[in-house]
C-alpha cells in the first residue's frame, strides 16, 4: 500500500442506536455526512468517499486516506433498498392490492405504489 499526498487519517465509527463518529484528520465531520463508502482493492489503499448534504461549503484536512467529497447522491440508498425487497412479497402485496382497477398498466401501477409505501415506512 502506498501513501500520497492526498491521504488522510480517517476515523469512523457506526454502530445501530449509537452516535455515528466520522473523523478527518481528528475533525468531526459527522454532521455534514448523510452517508459514506470505504472501498478497497488488493492493490490499493483504502478510500473513504463521503457524501455531504446539499450546500455543504467543504472542509480541510491532511492524512492516510484517499477521502473523496462528493455532493450527497440517494443512488447507493435506492439501491440497498430495491435489494433489499423479497421478489415473492412484493409479487404477493402488488397482486393483493385492493386498488388494483383492471385498467392496462395496473400491475405496474400496484408494483410501483407497493414499493413507495414500503419505502415511506422505512424512514
Amino acid at each position: 500500500m502506498s501513501v500520497n499526498e492526498d491521504s488522510r487519517r480517517v476515523r469512523i465509527a457506526a454502530a445501530p442506536g449509537d452516535e455515528t463518529v466520522i473523523e478527518i484528520d481528528g475533525h468531526d465531520v459527522a454532521h455534514a455526512v448523510e452517508a459514506y463508502r470505504i472501498t478497497q482493492t488488493v492493490d490499493e489503499g483504502p478510500e473513504v468517499t463521503l457524501y455531504v448534504a446539499q450546500g455543504w461549503k467543504g472542509m480541510q484536512f491532511e492524512g492516510l486516506a484517499e477521502v473523496l467529497v462528493e455532493p450527497a447522491d440517494v443512488r447507493h440508498v435506492v439501491i440497498g433498498f430495491l435489494d433489499s425487497v423479497d421478489w415473492q412479497q412484493l409479487d404477493d402485496a402488488a397482486l393483493g392490492r385492493g386498488d388494483l382497477d383492471g385498467k392496462p398498466g395496473e400491475l405496474t401501477r400496484g408494483v410501483l405504489t407497493q414499493l413507495r409505501e414500503w419505502a415511506a415506512g422505512a424512514a
